[in-house]
């Protein structure tokens, strides 16, 4: 999964989001959106507490997978923090922005996911023994160093979520069964670690970090 985002400051941890949904109860969800385009990470965890549930029904039933379905919520979320200055609240009501975006996404997956099978039997007729290139094997070793690095950087709870749902295979709900934490938590720290993880490799790439002419 591509790792670029823009920045979010860390969600709150379930104490503090109790007190905030309590702040943010008597407000609309349209209300909610504007705060978040001023930056308000609690009214973006608000919406989400109000939302997500739909959004994750309606990202299943495209993508009949919990896995995908989880990562398509996620990045429509992070779509709304990093768009939510265009929402126009007379053209459409902002839970039935959010679910487009859901949907959007979804589809995008979907999409990715049959380039995927179809790549896959495509290199199982290529020779077996095909090695990368110099090129590629330096570009791979990279890649996989500037990522390292940048994870070094977020603050253990969030960078523990992301390597155990990205090399360790697990879902969301698996995190937050394994770690003994509400599914609310993993998501937040899901949510901000990688954008400040999107927002570090985009950093590294503005200071002249060596990349390719051209990316897939």
């Amino acid at each position: 999964m591509a790792l670029l985002a823009p920045t979010v400051v860390a969600l709150p941890d379930p104490p503090v989001s109790w007190s905030m949904r309590r702040h943010f109860a008597h407000l609309s969800d349209e209300a909610l959106v504007a705060l978040v385009a001023r930056a308000d990470e609690g009214a973006l965890a608000e919406l989400y507490d109000r939302v997500g549930r739909v959004a994750y029904r309606l990202a299943f039933r495209v993508l009949r997978d919990d896995r995908l379905a989880e990562d398509a919520v996620q990045e429509a979320f992070l779509g709304v923090w990093r768009t939510a200055a265009g929402f126009r609240a007379e053209r459409a009501k902002a839970s039935t922005w959010i679910l487009t975006l859901v949907h959007r996404r979804a589809v995008d997956l979907v999409r990715r996911e049959e380039r995927r099978r179809a790549d896959h039997l495509e290199d199982e007729t290529r020779d077996a023994g095909a090695s990368p290139s110099a090129e590629d094997a330096a570009w791979l070793g990279f890649e996989r160093d500037r990522v390292q690095g940048a994870l070094k950087q977020l603050p253990d709870p969030q960078r523990e979520a992301i390597e155990l749902a990205y090399y360790g295979g697990y879902s969301q709900s698996e995190l937050a069964e394994r770690l003994g934490l509400p599914l609310g938590t993993i998501k937040s720290r899901m949510f901000s670690g990688l954008a400040r993880l999107r927002e570090l490799l985009g950093n590294d790439a503005e200071e002249g970090s060596w990349e390719p002419e051209s990316t897939n």
